[in-house]
């Protein structure tokens, strides 16, 4: 299978890239091979002044490694040297007499980067798909093709640093302000453009820099940007992610003794991340995300071209938005119109922000606001054949809309509930077409958070679920689906973790020292912030419906306390108090009166390993009876939701890889010393003491 094909015209050679079989170019062992050979081509034709590189395929350059080429490969010495190869083509690439211009449209991610940024010149497209970046970091490991040289050396520090540590998107303008890519031009216009460049190569203009990097780009303003970088992410890592660190010391090597010393550091570190377990898990989860995509079907019966969404608040608002963005018109109704004018001021006001970061045009904003119809009146919804709404979390405010809209739209409509706790077989408790009904829980804010938790009951259709599947991740999301019940999956689990940290603030620890530990488990938030951020009230709401009788009825003493703070109006960072004040200046601080609720303010030191113990098994144990009983078809979902919807430590691979990790007899062993200790709530899933006993593992 050919990669590449190699055209020639007036002393200009054209590289076309296509990958066969597949909608996206990737690098792999066999392309670099490929490209060596090319090279040597280009080198001893000497009808060839100039070649341009360029892809075939309509919305990709380089989508980046082939992830499976790459896991498949388990020596990771050989994962070094391959690195160590990858950057001696790259390097001769680079230094290559004659003149290679890389012209870019769409995808030019990770490694597909690395090459174009060892040509000689760079020209992109504006369109809305092209995009750069090196995201090799969220998969635990590093640039391994001289990405960490080469955009220190086309940019600058600070702006290399920031797209090396965060693995973020770069658009096109961006890209050019900063130096990455040379020149922009329309999409239709990119090969001529390219090949103009070749037949009369350009002249680079000096960089422009400004004061601030010109006083940075000394060995003391180097080491003292690597130094804050550094303290950066220690404290943000907090020493659970290897890669960053490593990143670092290669721009630094690469800074202090030159490229070839940069490239090797960078081949070492290669060789190190991909045997580290941080890895191995981010990986899986990885190729779990785009695993999930297949759920998708093209079935006739289950695509759609447009919604209605019921309820224009923060949480419709973004379902609207994330629903128009991504190809569908949509219908919002509320009861007021100044509700829907909020909720279009919402939307219009994410997507001015990426005009104004040039992620997005004028003209394409103004034409996905157009995809809005806004309505107060319940006959615009008569036609529709999916109808979401989020209204608020009361059971008879849900049946009654449903039932409006059973009696007004047609027989095969599918009315989806965007509910986080409500049993969705109680919403649909007096439905005339319970098949039609399904749950599609999104999460906050909804243009940011990547999980759609859907729930099916028993009654819930093939059809209705795979139409709510599409919809979903035609809207960016990854679905996850689970089986009806108190909480569904995600808000039973985070209940258990969230009632244990007021059990553990009950038993005497500091606020701080709870959250602290489980940033240091790796929680992105501790869970008492986190109710701070969700509001208290909202948490006690949860707590006396149905999943608070579920544990009741299991035997877990239930603790009103949060029903206290939300009596006294203690809602969280809404109203500026809850477990901590936040003044309209300056940063949250404890906020201690709170403490007269959990015994005084007399505080005590609490073990760090306790407080983690304490509240992520019995978030662990939870996740493993969802599994026992049904809710959860697999342990895979089960990881899944758990980081992209509640943010369990990515690094673990989630709630049951981590129990693989450690060692299921290790976990019963710690369950049932903290059942000894503190109770019933800790008892051990039935499923967790048989997989102890037979040695078997969650993740097949």
């Amino acid at each position: 299978m050919a990669y590449y094909k190699l055209t020639k015209e007036n002393e200009i050679a054209t590289i076309w890239m296509d990958q066969p079989g597949s909608e996206v170019n990737t690098l792999s062992v066999k392309m670099l091979d490929d490209f060596s050979a090319l090279l040597d081509k280009i080198e001893s034709d000497n009808e060839i002044k100039a070649a341009v590189l360029i892809s075939k395929k309509d919305n990709c350059f380089i989508a980046g490694a082939d992830i499976k080429d790459f896991v498949a490969i388990e020596d990771s010495e050989k994962i070094e040297q391959l690195s160590r190869d990858g950057n001696q083509i790259l390097l001769r690439l680079s230094k290559l007499k004659k003149p290679v211009i890389a012209a870019i449209n769409g995808a030019c991610l990770g490694g597909g980067l690395e090459v174009a940024m060892a040509c000689h010149y760079r020209i992109a497209s504006t369109d809305k798909k092209t995009v750069f970046g090196l995201p090799e970091m969220k998969l635990g490991l590093l640039p391994g093709g001289g990405g960490t040289q080469r955009l220190v050396k086309l940019t600058n520090l600070r702006y290399a640093l920031d797209a090396l540590l965060t693995g973020k998107n770069i658009y096109p303008f961006s890209a050019k302000k900063a130096g990455l890519i040379d020149s922009l031009v329309h999409k239709e216009g990119l090969y001529q453009a390219a090949l103009q460049v070749a037949a009369n190569p350009i002249k680079r203009k000096a960089k422009k820099v400004g004061l601030v990097d010109k006083a940075l780009n000394t060995k003391v303003g180097r080491n003292y940007v690597l130094k804050k970088a550094r303290e950066t992410v220690i404290r943000k890592t907090r020493g659970n992610y290897p890669a960053p660190l490593k990143i670092l010391d290669c721009v630094e090597t690469g800074l202090e003794h030159g490229l070839a010393a940069g490239l090797e550091a960078e081949a070492i570190g290669f060789g190190e991340l991909h045997a580290s377990a941080a890895s191995k898990n981010l990986i899986g989860l990885f190729l779990a995300m785009q695993e999930n995509k297949k759920l998708k079907t093209n079935t006739k019966t289950t695509q759609i071209n447009s919604l209605s969404m019921i309820g224009a608040g923060f949480m419709g608002a973004g379902i609207t938005e994330v629903s128009i963005k991504n190809g569908y018109d949509v219908i919002l109704k509320d009861l007021t119109n100044e509700g829907l004018a909020s909720a279009l001021k919402t939307i219009w006001s994410d997507f001015s922000k990426m005009v104004k970061k040039k992620a997005m045009g004028a003209v394409e904003r103004d034409r996905l606001m157009a995809k809005v119809k806004t309505t107060t009146d319940d006959n615009d919804l008569n036609a529709s054949d999916l109808v979401i709404e989020a209204v608020f979390e009361d059971i008879d405010l849900k049946q009654r809309i449903l039932a409006d809209i059973e009696k007004r739209c047609k027989k095969s409509t599918v009315f989806a509930s965007n509910t986080s706790s409500l049993p969705l077989a109680d919403i649909a408790a007096k439905a005339t077409n319970p098949q039609n009904i399904v749950g599609m829980h999104y999460f906050s804010p909804v243009p940011k958070m990547p999980l759609l938790e859907l729930i099916v009951t028993d009654k819930t259709s093939k059809r209705a679920q795979q139409l709510a599947t599409n919809v979903g991740i035609k809207q960016g999301k990854t679905v996850v689906v689970v089986k009806d019940g108190p909480g569904f999956y995600t808000t039973r689990v985070l209940s258990a973790l969230t009632h244990e940290a007021i059990k553990v603030l009950h038993d005497g620890a500091r606020i701080e020292d709870i959250d602290a530990a489980m940033k240091d488990w790796g929680f992105p938030v501790g869970p008492l912030a986190l109710m701070d951020e969700v509001g208290i009230d909202v948490g006690a709401h949860i707590a006396r419906g149905a999943l608070g009788d579920m544990f009741v009825q299991r035997g877990i003493e239930q603790d009103d306390t949060v029903q206290k703070l939300a009596d006294a109006k203690l809602y969280g960072r809404k109203v500026g108090k809850g477990f901590y004040e936040y003044p309209k200046k300056g940063r949250k601080k404890v906020n201690t009166a709170i403490y007269r609720y959990f015994g005084g303010e007399e505080r005590k030191d609490m073990a760090k390993a306790d407080i983690q113990h304490r509240i992520g098994l019995i978030f662990v144990n939870e996740c493993i009876l969802c599994l026992e009983e049904g809710i959860l078809f697999s342990a895979n979902d089960g990881d899944l939701a758990a980081i992209l919807g509640l943010g369990f430590p990515p690094f673990t691979g989630g709630p049951f890889s981590y129990v693989d990790g450690v060692g299921a007899d290790q976990v019963l062993s710690l369950l049932q010393g903290l059942e000894e200790a503190h109770g019933n709530r800790f008892a051990p899933a039935p499923m967790l003491t048989q997989y102890a006993k037979k040695g078997q593992a969650f993740i097949q």
